[in-house]
């Protein structure tokens, strides 16, 4: 597949207006079209992180057009062999809240009023490269995330080189 080995990465802050616009990072613009050969993206819910009992972080993915199509056609096939309860939460979950865009000749992109309110986005955000995706957090949301990752991080990351 064109792009497989391409690697959205780094953090990014941003902001959204009171319309619900935010500006993709270039980095990221750059990534679609020239790796990808198409600007166009797919927004949907990412998948919750739980932060303890009941509460979970909600946030949104980003998925190039084509990466989003091999992950639809899976799903819809029942690749991962799941119940018809757990295949009509991944659609009602992932598929069906998902959105085709692309940005315009500034950057900028209108996120769908339902996955805004569901990622809690008002005003400040962050745009964080997750390989074949990108996820969009609230800034509070993601300093949760950032403050759980740092408590989950092995203490011996040599296997890694790190």
């Amino acid at each position: 597949m064109v792009g497989q080995d391409v690697i959205f990465g780094g953090e990014n802050p941003s902001t959204i207006d009171a319309k619900g616009r935010t500006c993709i990072p270039a980095k990221y613009r750059d990534v679609l079209a020239q790796a990808f050969g198409d600007e166009r993206f797919v927004i949907t819910k990412a998948q919750p992180i739980k932060f303890g009992e009941e509460s979970y972080a909600r946030g949104l993915s980003v998925f190039p057009v084509g990466v989003w199509a091999e992950i639809k056609s899976k799903a819809l096939a029942n690749e991962g062999g799941y119940t018809s309860l757990q295949l009509d939460s991944i659609k009602r979950q992932f598929l069906n809240p998902a959105e085709e865009c692309c940005a315009d000749k500034l950057g900028r992109v209108l996120i769908p009023t339902a996955l805004r309110v569901h990622a809690g986005l008002e005003r400040d955000m962050w745009f964080v490269g997750m390989g074949r995706r990108f996820d969009i957090w609230s800034r509070e949301t993601y300093d949760r995330l950032t403050t759980q990752d740092e408590k989950n991080l092995p203490t011996d990351l040599t296997a890694i080189g790190l």
